[in-house]
């Protein structure tokens, strides 16, 4: 059933009356996390850095390096803590997952509707994050608003498999485990603190598939207005692909773990 049909915004609106208990902490968090870190390293650290050299970080000061990189892992970040252990959590401890498949919903509406409430969350995540940039100067173009769908797709591209992750395995603590090893690890080393191009070209060729480079990379063009469209054109497609195959894979865990 196509994601836009009523049945999946009934199962939106269950998320959604779910985050009237959250929400308030949730933003506080989403606006505080970027403060901290534009004033503790991209103005702090940043000044050191600046007075060295800025010839690896395009002609632009670290702030403004950091700020956009920040954004594509922020919405890479929401993603992760919004689909995995709560799909699991959903099907496994609150169990409302099974009470919706008793319902009209199918499992692929139930899918869809938390991937909706999923979406919802980058994106105000994301805005938090370009609110920032905006109040310490970075963004200073129109362009600047691109980096919203770029960060919504980048999210949804780590999205789609971990929730197709989340109901696959029992242990939620698993999850703890990728975050430390997946998640913070691709959150250090995808371009978002230094340009991959200065790092040792060894390791180059492991960074380029990684899906936070590419939003990385997009987030980075529109906001230092500095846009090769051809390349972005490839970066997106990239993240379309990945978030539309990890789709198809949760489609097919949902409907195997929720079939009755």
């Amino acid at each position: 059933m196509a994601l836009a049909s009523p049945l999946p915004l009934r199962e939106f609106t269950y998320w959604m009356m779910h985050y009237r208990r959250t929400w308030r902490s949730s933003i506080v968090i989403s606006i505080a996390n970027p403060l901290l870190f534009f004033t503790g390293v991209g103005i702090g650290l940043g000044r050191l850095i600046d007075q060295s050299s800025s010839a690896g970080l395009h002609g632009v000061s670290y702030l403004a390096f950091l700020a956009p990189g920040l954004l594509a892992a922020a919405a890479m970040q929401t993603a992760s803590l919004e689909s995995a252990t709560q799909s699991q959590m959903s099907l496994y401890s609150r169990r409302n997952y099974r009470a919706a498949a008793h319902t009209p919903l199918s499992p692929a509406n139930i899918l869809h509707g938390h991937l909706l409430f999923v979406a919802f969350r980058i994106t105000t995540s994301a805005s938090a994050v370009l609110l920032a940039m905006l109040c310490f100067g970075v963004a200073k173009s129109p362009l600047a608003l691109l980096s919203i769908p770029a960060a919504l797709l980048t999210g949804l591209a780590f999205a789609t498999p971990l929730m197709a992750l989340g109901v696959t395995i029992r242990r939620r603590e698993t999850f703890f485990t990728i975050y430390r090893f997946v998640i913070m690890p691709l959150y250090l080393f995808s371009g978002t603190f230094v340009a991959v191009d200065q790092l040792p070209a060894a390791i180059r060729p492991v960074i380029y598939p990684l899906p936070l480079w590419h939003g990385v990379e997009v987030c980075r063009a529109v906001v230092l207005e500095t846009p090769d469209w051809s390349g972005i054109a490839g970066h997106l497609a990239y993240l379309t692909a990945l978030a539309a195959a990890g789709l198809a894979v949760a489609r097919a865990a949902y409907a195997r773990k929720l079939h009755y």
